[in-house]
């Protein structure tokens, strides 16, 4: 079987005429998102390093990185529901249940790009789960040590304590300066 004929006559006839190059666009499909999965993932790791070194910067470029990378694959991912459109499938058709439509001759090649996609969306997952906990971390440090220089409150702020100032023993919370000559 060549590299672009990826279906058998019979299972393409079954599978609504899928021709060889609608096949060859899917795994283009599939690869494009791959590697742009790859680049989220690069990108978390950046944020990462920048929040890690307080380099302001790194967090916004990498930010702004992240949304350019996220409108691109959301145009990858409305190409692949038109290509599950045309290849007999839905929409909203996984993977897994187009490959099963398309019957058990898919070519290697697809079956390895849709694994490897499979793959980097779990590597990507976890990525960002591991930059959620490192801001949520870095932002709980950062505002603790903001209350500790301002002399802030100990308690949390919420409506309910809007408005209340707490009591201090001596009642000079947060002066620095020794006033007794």
């Amino acid at each position: 079987m060549s590299p672009t004929t990826l279906l058998a006559p019979e299972t393409a006839s079954r599978a609504g005429g899928v021709s060889p190059a609608m096949l060859e666009a899917l795994y283009d499909a599939l690869f494009s998102e791959r590697r742009l999965l790859d680049d989220l993932i690069a990108q978390m790791r950046h944020q990462r390093t920048a929040v890690a070194t307080d380099d302001i910067q790194g967090v916004d470029d990498s930010t702004f990185a992240t949304h350019r990378i996220l409108a691109t694959l959301g145009q990858a991912r409305q190409r692949r529901r038109q290509l599950n459109v045309l290849l007999g499938g839905s929409e909203e058709c996984t993977l897994r249940e187009l490959e099963e439509l398309l019957g058990d001759r898919v070519d290697e090649r697809l079956r390895d790009a849709r694994l490897r996609l499979q793959q980097a969306a779990d590597v990507l997952t976890r990525e960002v789960g591991m930059n959620r906990k490192l801001l949520r971390e870095a932002l709980s440090s950062t505002q603790q040590h903001v209350r500790t220089l301002a002399g802030g409150m100990t308690m949390p702020t919420t409506y309910a304590t809007e408005g209340v100032v707490p009591t201090t023993p001596s009642g000079s919370r947060g002066v620095l300066v020794n006033r007794t000559v």
